[in-house]
């Protein structure tokens, strides 16, 4: 059983930046692939960015490309999303996910554990 907790959230000015953190806890984190999704009132849940179990590679949407960054510390059990130059789509409540089987860029679908959530809001 993986628990996810994600913190980090809030409201920022559109151009601004915040990091989002999720801590893991209830297995070895490092065998885990973990990700970021995010869900916009009305809209599926939808791929951020992704990173394979010892960090070397990363994934992204096109949509935030550039300007976001997904890193792990494997010593800390916790997952990073640094998200820079904030635009007002990029509101939504952000989830942190792991993968207990898939290694690499996983689907949506590859991804057993979930968090609770950190909401995002950005101001035009």
């Amino acid at each position: 059983q993986v628990q996810l907790v994600e913190s980090g959230g809030g409201l920022v000015q559109a151009g601004g930046s915040l990091r989002l953190s999720c801590a893991a806890s209830g297995r070895t984190f490092s065998r885990d692939a973990m990700g970021w999704f995010r869900q916009a009132p009305g809209k599926e849940r939808e791929f951020v960015a992704g990173v394979r179990r010892s960090g070397t590679s990363t994934y992204y949407a096109d949509s935030v490309k550039g300007r976001f960054t997904i890193s792990r510390d494997n010593a800390k059990n916790t997952v990073y999303l640094q998200m820079n130059s904030l635009k007002p789509e990029d509101t939504a409540i952000y989830y942190c996910a792991a993968s207990t089987y898939c290694s690499g860029s996983c689907s949506k679908n590859e991804y057993d554990y979930w968090g609770q959530g950190t909401q995002v809001t950005v101001s035009s």
